[in-house]
């Protein structure tokens, strides 16, 4: 029987095979990131970094995986946009290194929409499936921003500096075909499978010979982690600073004020999608 340990925005299951389940559980918002939900997201990681099982798996509830930043939550901050911008990422980034840093292996479930800092968090992962209703995309310069949850540090290793440059500056959407096209998700599954696909592969890496595992991802992550560390500050550093210019809040708030107004045969949860998207 599978026992959840938490509650909130961000939960913990431990499963009886050795799988611990981190889940991304606010469906109602599209899993987005506000200041509370990064805090949950960081207290939640490093809760499993300090007991993680055998392997741990990412995976959120609802149709969206993270829709990324919630505007709603950074639009009329004024002076204090950067503050509060800075603040969230600083918390999401916390557990992205823990994440990244888990000594089993993380497998990753994304379904439906992981745009902006759902990207990074879609990413960490060492194994990373998605369904083919995924839809990946970066979205920050839209609205005058800049990547942050190690988005701009695991695309480039992963599709290279040209794929990771067309991402990031046309913010193209990604199918879950594209994804593993692109490099960016180690298979692509059918939605119905997605769940079961993501546990069974947790659940065999569990039962597997964990000395192994743990040493071959400790010879996959040398150097790396100080590195992550060090870029994912000038992220945050990054994302903040433009957070508090004239151009950036005034298309979060073109932005929001345009999603105010769906067109006919627009559903309210494609709107709340298109409103986090960092």
């Amino acid at each position: 029987m599978s026992l959840p340990v938490s509650t909130g925005p961000v939960r913990i299951v431990r499963h009886p095979d050795g799988v611990v389940e981190l889940r991304l559980d606010d469906p109602g918002r599209g899993n987005a990131l506000d200041l509370g939900t990064a805090e949950a997201l960081r207290d939640r990681a490093f809760e499993v970094a300090a007991d993680p099982g055998g392997a741990v798996l990412l995976r959120a509830a609802g149709d969206s995986f993270c829709v990324g930043g919630d505007l709603r939550a950074f639009a009329g901050r004024g002076a204090e946009t950067g503050t509060y911008v800075h603040a969230v990422a600083s918390a999401a980034h916390a557990a992205i290194q823990a994440l990244y840093e888990l000594p089993v292996p993380l497998v990753t479930a994304v379904r439906g929409a992981a745009a902006g800092g759902g990207i990074g968090l879609a990413l960490v992962g060492d194994i990373v499936l998605a369904a083919r209703s995924g839809r990946f995309r970066l979205a920050y310069t839209a609205i005058g921003l800049t990547p942050d949850c190690g988005a701009s540090w695991f695309l480039p290793r992963l599709v290279g500096p040209r794929g990771a440059a067309d991402l990031i500056l046309t913010n193209r959407v990604l199918t879950g075909d594209d994804a593993e096209r692109w490099g960016l998700v180690s298979r692509c599954v059918d939605d119905g499978e997605l769940d079961d696909a993501a546990h069974r592969t947790a659940a065999e890496l569990a039962a597997g010979a964990t000395g192994a595992l743990r040493a071959a991802k400790a010879l996959l992550r040398v150097g790396a982690g100080d590195e992550l560390r060090r870029h994912l500050a000038e992220e945050a550093r990054s994302i903040a600073a433009l957070a508090d210019g004239r151009e950036a809040q005034d298309r979060m708030a073109s932005f929001l004020a345009a999603r105010g107004r769906p067109k006919a045969g627009d559903s309210r949860s494609g709107a709340r999608e298109s409103e986090s998207v960092s």
